[in-house]
């Protein structure tokens, strides 16, 4: 009997290895040997498929079928090899043709009753089997419309393993059997909520819409009530619309978390906001086995709110430091380096001290010095000083709140055609080099001849530097913010006054 041939795909990160299938049937006992390195999940597929293939009319050979997932030293991890090995052992046993599932990538796992269940990480599968050069992929049911996102890619979806062995060729009667589904995302259709409803702390609105213009990191310091998670939740609001690319990346992501995705890419930015109490493995990823993303990742292209942020361990919060500069999240295994994006926005929030009404106009703090310092002391220096943007948050007065009728403020949709006019700036005046946004520019380009500002403008920074009042990374910072203040104000080139308003935002924590 010929060696029959079929393909699936091995995840690692979002990064997706095309793997071999190969089903051998030889005279001897029946039994079935799955060599290649599979996980504990892929070594129990060999009872799957057998149950999965008697029920579905299809049983297999009774004699020896030794399956190979090439190439061997890739580690496999899942049951997602379910469908591909059940059809490649039905193929070497001249159930179907062999030629058919050699053009195929299978993906699926398989119930008892030989019904296809969904799997994660179906969308970043099939985008690593139309790199390789593969049209066609059988997916189950659950996962075709996730499938179908990816172009130039014919997906054949499949309610059971009967029906797959069907369209390869195969004679037996057709069953039909009710799909096994995803659930429904329950996300209301748009809750993105307006600016509008924030009332006073016009220098923290202004500091949001910096942010989503060029890009940067925000941490907002100010007592419980003052309005920091309401800042924070309207940032996605004034970010542009996900491009073709980046609106692929982060479905991918969400589908290898195990997430909804549906038949429609996301178009807007994604909000996280794990809780003070997320490891390291779940805000940036990790696991024993297959790698999962974390909350960095799947906020990739979007907003990581970490609320309470002296509440996290020093340790997870470290964790951040290398995906902030790079933005990309590596993690390391003895056998293997998973990438995830991590282009993400960072957005802390903190009350001043323990008691959190240091500071505060209508409150007295109960907190001793030491205990202040200790407390904001958890969040490292190395990481404040890659944060761009750093203010206080006050609460609004009663003054205020009877005033908020009277005065004009900003919504959403005009902020973020502010935000989308100051990108569009950016872009053209960065259109030469490799990057898109002022936070990337590093600061070497700035200070270049043809970019360099004049000292007068500079002056202020540079008094700053001199008496040690700011790193040199703050002082890059600090260029990159003052062009990004520059482009929503519609000027050219940043003026002493747009350089003054990013040093304050740089040090509104020392005020």
């Amino acid at each position: 009997m010929p060696i029959a041939r079929t393909h699936s795909v091995s995840l690692l990160g979002l990064q997706g290895a095309i793997v071999e299938i190969e089903a051998d049937v030889s005279s001897n006992l029946p039994n079935i040997v799955l060599i290649g390195l599979p996980d504990a999940a892929l070594n129990e597929a060999k009872d799957r498929v057998r149950s999965a293939s008697t029920n579905s009319g299809l049983p297999l050979t009774k004699h020896k079928i030794t399956i190979n997932l090439s190439p061997a030293a890739l580690p496999k991890h899942g049951s997602g090899f379910d469908l591909g090995i059940s059809l490649a052992a039905l193929a070497a046993a001249g159930d179907l043709s062999v030629e058919s599932i050699d053009r195929v990538v299978h993906l699926g796992e398989l119930g008892l009753d030989g019904r296809l269940r969904p799997i994660n990480g179906t969308l970043p599968a099939v985008v690593a089997a139309a790199k390789a050069g593969f049209t066609t992929v059988m997916v189950p049911t659950g996962n075709a419309d996730e499938a179908s996102l990816v172009p130039g890619i014919r997906v054949v979806g499949v309610a059971s393993l009967r029906e797959a062995a069907i369209w390869h060729g195969s004679t037996i009667e057709p069953e039909p059997v009710d799909p096994i589904l995803r659930p429904v995302s329950d996300a209301a259709a748009d809750g993105t909520p307006d600016l509008v409803d924030v009332i006073g702390n016009a220098e923290a609105v202004e500091a949001m819409l910096v942010a989503a213009a060029g890009g940067h990191h925000a941490f907002l310091l100010g007592p419980p009530g003052a309005g920091k998670t309401m800042l924070a939740s309207r940032l996605p609001g004034l970010l542009p619309d996900l491009t073709a690319d980046e609106a692929l990346e982060v479905s991918s992501v969400r589908s290898l978390a195990g997430l909804p995705v549906g038949g429609r890419l996301e178009v807007r930015p994604p909000f996280e906001q794990p809780h003070h109490t997320a490891s390291a493995a779940a805000l940036i990823g990790g696991g024993s086995g297959a790698i999962r993303p974390g909350a960095a990742a799947r906020a990739s292209h979007g907003v990581l709110f970490l609320d309470e942020a002296p509440e996290f361990t020093s340790t997870v919060l470290d964790a951040l430091r290398q995906p902030l500069e790079s933005g990309l999240i590596s993690i390391h295994r003895a056998n293997a380096i998973a990438h995830f994006p991590g282009s993400f926005q960072l957005v802390m929030a903190a009350n001043p001290c323990p008691c959190g009404q240091y500071g505060a106009r209508d409150s007295e703090c109960t907190c001793t010095p030491f205990s202040r310092r200790r407390y904001l002391a958890r969040i490292s220096g190395p990481l404040l000083d890659r944060i761009d943007l750093q203010l206080r948050v006050h609460r609004i007065t009663a003054a205020q709140l009877r005033m908020a009728d009277d005065v004009t403020r900003l919504d959403t949709a005009a902020a973020r055609a502010r935000v989308v006019s100051s990108r569009d700036a950016a872009a053209d005046r960065l259109r030469e080099t490799p990057w898109t946004l002022n936070s990337q520019v590093p600061g070497s380009w700035l200070r270049a001849p043809a970019m360099r500002l004049a000292p007068a403008t500079t002056a202020t920074i540079d008094r700053a530097l001199e008496r040690g009042g700011i790193t040199m990374r703050g002082y890059d910072r600090i260029l990159r913010v003052s062009w990004s203040i520059a482009d929503l104000d519609g000027a050219t080139i940043p003026s002493a006054d747009h350089v003054g308003r990013a040093l304050y935002f740089r040090k509104a924590l020392s005020a």
